[in-house]
């Protein structure tokens, strides 16, 4: 390993060590899924089952096994934490930009180092990478999976196909059957731009296909023998009716990922779109010898992997912003390959891309000082906090246009990951306690834990499923609702929205009832109630 690459390596590891786990514990486990996820591994570990995934004990089949697998060796090796069940999703990651940085260096060279911390520096990885869901490890082993085939394509050594076989079962694994047919498509549709059909008998491997089947299978043969819902469970419920109805209330329009997607990959957005519209108008233009190098073969196989997952999940009744996230690492590589093509042209940048740009990397750096105002008002108000955001987003984009429109493209990366980290420090510094205080269940379970150190019994009333699913984490145990008539008879704290003690207190007759404490970060009251007769 020579200098340079010493040098490239480190950089990406100390950037990946910032973005992906530096203060994973900043803030509690979020939303529904984080803790939900997070205790199925935890039972799971509890029992040495690594079959069946249960919540509460009861079997809880709406996703295979990969992410629960990952964070129970997170938990032997660290403890049970929201830090241990974050981590597999930042090492899914590194993963992913590790295969990027050998497949550029190897295929492509001298674009290895962008190629890598431009992925790892766009938005939606960094957040997802630092949470604890599904949605990394599935976007992490399709690209490589992707990456994979494409090593065998360009070079058609048997060992691409090897990768992707093995990582296309490690994303089945992940999420389940839409990783083959997400692959499938993308594969078939730049086969058919081609017009190279022998590709696709030529990937047909057998060795591969048998080794593909020896990791997936295993797994959903054994789940379906202990647990016979489990087909109806995931394959036809959380599969194809998530697909064609929106029985989660999930529901948003056609257009939706659009914005989705520009977001997502932020701060390089411009250069995505520029990226786009080059190899769209030349394919438009119907120009044959614009699919005949390797470089132009490259970028349409790019662009389609890029959208086929937006245009896929733009159909589902059922949308998330985590869905598209496979179609990431194909936008932050069209990037690459973009720069690096203009670079090697010439290395100026005209005024508006510099301009935009600066905009951008402000635009990131005032969202991530204006959130802890956001997160308390839930609006941007006007206020010494927004005005030092703004001051700063103003700095921001004004340095990154000079220095853009003095060096040229030589130093749009360098200039472009000082802002990155500024954004991601000042969110962890900054925006953690407001949001650790106003959206996770985690200050009220450590309130719980101040009242009494014994496992006591928690109800809940008119509280919201993220409160339930998280105190069942952090407390391990179940949390009853007033509301479905789950009102334990044993004294236990009730966690309640503010203000309802009239609306309990019918439930609770002859009861003795004492008010704790309060949580106004979410408006919830805390509460014992005595024993009954």
């Amino acid at each position: 390993m020579n200098t340079r690459t010493r040098t490239d390596v480190l950089l990406l590891v100390a950037f990946c060590g910032f973005l992906f786990f530096y203060g994973l514990g900043a803030f509690g486990l979020l939303g529904a899924d984080e803790p939900r996820y997070a205790q199925v591994a935890r039972e799971m570990l509890a029992r040495h089952d690594w079959v069946t995934p249960t919540l509460q004990g009861k079997p809880w089949l709406e996703k295979p096994a990969l992410y629960y697998w990952q964070a129970m060796l997170a938990y032997s090796v660290f403890g049970v934490s929201d830090r241990a069940a974050r981590m597999p999703a930042g090492a899914d990651a590194v993963l992913m930009i590790a295969a990027i940085y050998l497949f550029l260096r190897r295929l492509r060279p001298g674009s290895e180092t962008d190629g890598a911390l431009i992925a790892a520096g766009c938005a939606g990885m960094i957040g997802f990478a630092r949470g604890a869901s599904t949605d990394m490890p599935l976007a992490a082993m399709f690209a490589i999976a992707l990456l994979g085939w494409y090593a065998w394509y360009e070079s058609r050594k048997r060992r691409g196909l090897l990768v992707f076989y093995v990582f296309l079962a490690l994303a089945t694994l992940a999420k389940g059957p839409v990783a083959i047919f997400l692959a499938g498509v993308i594969l078939l549709i730049f086969v058919a731009a081609k017009r190279d059909w022998r590709a696709i008998l030529s990937s047909l491997w057998i060795p591969g296909i048998v080794l593909f089947l020896a990791v997936a299978l295993p797994w959903y043969v054994m789940v379906q023998l202990r647990n016979p819902e489990f087909f109806r469970v995931f394959i036809l419920e959380h599969n194809l009716a998530r697909f064609g109805q929106d029985l989660y209330h999930h529901r948003q329009p056609f257009w939706f990922y659009l914005p989705v997607l520009l977001l997502t990959l932020m701060p390089w957005t411009l250069w995505l779109l520029l990226a786009v519209i080059e190899r769209i108008r030349l394919i438009w233009s119907d120009k044959r010898e614009a699919l005949t190098t390797p470089e132009d073969s490259w970028q349409l196989f790019l662009l389609i992997w890029l959208l086929v997952p937006v245009l896929f999940f733009s159909a589902s009744q059922s949308k998330l912003p985590g869905y598209i996230l496979p179609s990431i690492p194909a936008g932050a590589l069209l990037v690459c390959d973009y720069l690096h093509s203009r670079r090697a042209l010439d290395t100026k940048i005209s005024t508006w891309p510099a301009v935009l740009h600066g905009v951008l990397c402000g635009l990131l750096v005032f969202a991530a000082l204006a959130a802890p105002g956001i997160q308390l008002n839930h609006r941007l108000a006007a206020g010494t906090g927004t005005y030092v955001a703004a001051s700063g987003a103003v700095l921001v984009m004004i340095g990154i246009a000079a220095v853009l429109l003095r060096t040229g493209l030589r130093m749009l990366r360098p200039a472009t990951m000082l802002p990155i980290v500024v954004a991601v420090g000042a969110l962890l510094r900054l925006a953690a306690p407001t949001i650790d205080a106003t959206q996770s269940a985690r200050p009220v379970a450590q309130s719980i834990e101040a009242f009494s150190h014994e496992a006591v019994p928690v109800a809940l009333f008119h509280t919201n499923r993220q409160m339930e699913y998280g105190l069942e984490f952090y407390l391990d145990r179940p949390a009853q609702r007033y509301e479905n008539g789950q009102v334990p008879r044993a004294g236990h704290v009730l966690v309640s929205v503010q203000n309802a003690q009239g609306q309990f207190a019918e439930l609770l007759s002859g009861r003795r009832v004492s008010f704790l404490t309060s949580i106004p970060g979410q408006k919830l009251e805390l509460y014992w109630v005595g024993p009954g007769n």
